[in-house]
């Protein structure tokens, strides 16, 4: 694997990304063109209505899987930074920290992480800001 660093961090998940994602705009684009022939009336525009319905529901749990995998993914991050903090210094986070510079934080290492919350708080650094002033990347391979 890849030494994760700023400029690769992000993670691409090829099947849900590349595959599971376009399926489901095609279904909803197919189920589209499908029910316009079929406007005028009759059995044939309940079956392309059905198939709308089906085309939509998939499309939001696509999207609602993945929302609720990276809520959850958040709240365990927060918990894990904030015990991390307090085994280094014996203190909580500072609540004036935001959960977007929390997951920022998450990849400075040890001997950086204290004093980079201290910083991100007092000059209330952006989350890509947090991420580019680590000199010590914690890589994180199993984002979400």
């Amino acid at each position: 694997m890849k030494s994760q660093q700023y400029h690769n961090h992000a993670r691409i998940h090829p099947l849900y990304h590349y595959i599971l994602l376009p399926l489901a705009f095609l279904a909803l684009v197919g189920t589209l063109l499908h029910l316009f022939p079929h406007l005028r009336g009759g059995l044939a525009l309940w079956d392309a209505v059905v198939l709308l319905i089906a085309a939509a529901a998939l499309g939001i749990a696509v999207l609602l899987i993945r929302s609720y995998a990276a809520k959850l993914q958040d709240r365990v991050i927060r918990a894990e930074e904030n015990f991390r903090h307090y085994v280094l210094t014996g203190r909580t986070l500072d609540p004036a920290l935001t959960l977007s510079q929390i997951i920022a934080l998450r990849f400075a290492a040890d001997e950086q992480f204290p004093a980079l919350c201290e910083q991100t708080v007092r000059e209330q650094l952006r989350p890509d800001a947090i991420k580019r002033a680590i000199q010590s990347w914690r890589p994180d391979y199993l984002r979400v």
